[in-house]
């Protein structure tokens, strides 16, 4: 169980605070919800407390995780099948999987894809948001600003 102020990880959404947990009846059952307040774009979340690990909520990662991350982002090799349909379920799976180093190997290939053939409007949107998923957590375990974390990202993409 998180508390109010602790820093955690939605694997869809990305980092955030826990601004509150409160108790709300949907479809006519009351349920706990975690309020997680997202810094990039101050959007709201909420999730369930009772099902937060089986969607994958989990703490943000250290300061020196986030560094390694960032230094092995050059050397991660991108093998991406041609087929769009299963290219888009493959980097789906690795989104929805939370692991830092997976999503920063799906901004990766979308990157090279995209200097390459450029990439369908669905792929443009996936590169998005896996690139704001990888700087809302960057930024949380570094207290750092997110233009300086994109920077270094964008760095070590080129």
């Amino acid at each position: 169980m998180f508390q109010v102020g602790d820093k955690i990880v939605h694997p869809m959404h990305g980092a955030g605070v826990i601004d509150s947990i409160v108790q709300k009846k949907v479809n006519g059952v009351v349920r706990e919800y975690y309020i997680l307040k997202l810094p990039v774009g101050g959007m709201l979340v909420m999730i369930p407390t009772e099902h937060s690990e089986e969607i994958g909520v989990r703490p943000v990662v250290r300061q020196e995780e986030a560094d390694r991350v960032i230094a092995a982002i050059p050397g991660i090799e991108v093998d991406m099948t041609s087929n769009w349909n299963r290219r888009y379920r493959e980097n789906m799976l690795r989104l929805k999987s939370g692991d830092l180093l997976e999503v920063a190997r799906v901004v990766k290939g979308l990157v090279l894809r995209e200097e390459e053939r450029g990439l369908s409007t669905g792929e443009r949107k996936m590169l998005h948001s896996a690139k704001q998923i990888l700087i809302s957590e960057i930024v949380l375990s570094q207290n750092a600003s997110y233009e300086d974390v994109e920077a270094r990202i964008n760095t070590a993409l080129a």
